[in-house]
Formats: structure tokens, C-alpha cells, sequence
């Protein structure tokens, strides 16, 4: 039995539990929840992240009806796998080898769009604290932005797009450059707050895992 927030048995039942649900997902029409409950098991679970990615590779491979809503789904839950997780060095390469023939096999198509999309995201991807919000697993089911209002002292609220790799400090760079505070000497961060606590959102912080949190 693992620890963490839910109940789960062993590694081997929650392995064939997730393998039940990728089969609903092929037919799901609102998938966002069930994706982020198989990615909420992966957070927990972390010996299953090779598993889910090898059960996708194989889904994503030869399917009966390629670019279809049923294997679009898949390539979805890819995405969003790519990322929150890093997958072990041989599983890494097995699924770049898979990126690269989905490419070569279905040129300007939706699935070389995602496989293109994914390569860059595990470029990029060190590991996520929460997994991705339904709003942001939304936005990467479009290969999109997330926009994050961000509420400045003395100024209007700004806007700003980002991504599943975002920091915080990555964010309060572009805020100090929008509004003109490059020469300032002070220094500048970004602060979460809730009803409860107001705190300093470290700078290398995600800012996808703040907005996870709030919601």
C-alpha cells in the first residue's frame, strides 16, 4: 500500500486500474477530469509514470482510426504527461523514437502537431510539485497558454501567458520590463494570496503549480 492523500492498494492493481481508464478515455467526451486523475496517480505513485507512457506509446501506435477523436485523446493525455513528468532514460527514448515516426508517418497532421509539442515540453519539463490544473490540462489539450492575471501595487492588473515551465521569477522579469522598473534598485517578486495567508512565491516555482493550488 503507498502513502499520500488517496487510497490506493499495490503498485500491480493500480497499474491495471489505470489501464482501465485509458480504455474509457478513448470514448470519454469530457476527458479533462479522468486525465487529471490518472496524472494525479502518477504525482503519487511515481513508479507508474514509465508504466502510463509505455500504455500511451502503444495506444498512439497503429491506432484504428489515426487523428480520430479516440486517439486524439491519447495524444492529449501525452501532452499533459510530458508536461508534469519525466520518464526514465530508456522509456525517454523509446517515446522520442515514437515522436519522431508519428512525424514521418502523418506530416501536418493533428498527432505530428502534438508529437512536436511534446518533444519540446520534455525538453523543458523537471518535475511539477501538483499536477496540472483542469483549466490548464484545457489549454494543453490546444497546445496553448494558460493567461495569468497578475495584480500589481500602483498599477492595473497585468496579463501575462505562460506555460506549464513558467517561474515566477521568469514572470516578475517581464512585469518589471512592462512597467518600466528596469533601472529600479528594489527588488521584485511575486506574492500569492489567499484568504488566509499572504506569502512570497519562490522564483523558480511554476507558476502552473500556484494556479493548481488555488484551484
Amino acid at each position: 500500500t503507498a502513502p499520500g492523500p488517496h487510497r490506493y492498494t499495490t503498485l500491480r492493481d493500480e497499474a491495471v486500474k489505470l489501464f482501465n481508464s485509458l480504455q474509457q478515455l478513448e470514448s470519454e467526451r469530457d476527458p479533462v477530469p479522468l486525465m487529471q486523475g490518472v496524472l494525479q496517480t502518477c504525482l503519487d505513485l511515481p513508479p507508474l509514470v514509465d508504466e502510463i507512457y509505455c500504455q500511451l506509446v502503444k495506444q498512439t501506435t497503429e491506432p484504428p482510426a489515426p487523428g480520430g477523436q479516440g486517439d486524439l485523446h491519447y495524444w492529449q493525455l501525452l501532452t499533459c504527461m510530458s508536461c508534469t513528468f519525466l520518464p526514465s532514460l530508456p522509456v525517454l527514448r523509446f517515446l522520442r523514437f515514437h515522436l519522431d515516426r508519428t512525424e514521418n508517418r502523418f506530416p501536418a497532421s493533428e498527432m505530428a502537431e502534438y508529437a512536436c509539442f511534446i518533444r519540446e515540453a520534455l525538453r523543458k519539463t523537471k518535475g511539477r510539485e501538483c499536477v496540472p490544473s483542469l483549466e490548464e490540462i484545457l489549454v494543453l489539450m490546444q497546445r496553448q497558454e494558460m493567461i495569468c492575471t497578475v495584480h500589481c501595487p500602483g498599477a492595473p492588473a497585468c496579463s501575462v501567458a505562460i506555460s506549464s515551465h513558467t517561474t515566477a521569477e521568469e514572470v516578475a522579469q517581464e512585469l518589471v520590463s512592462r512597467l518600466g522598473l528596469s533601472q529600479s534598485p528594489n527588488l521584485f517578486a511575486l506574492y500569492e494570496q489567499s484568504r488566509r495567508r499572504e506569502q512570497p512565491v519562490g522564483s523558480a516555482t511554476l507558476l502552473a503549480d500556484v494556479l493548481t493550488r488555488f484551484e
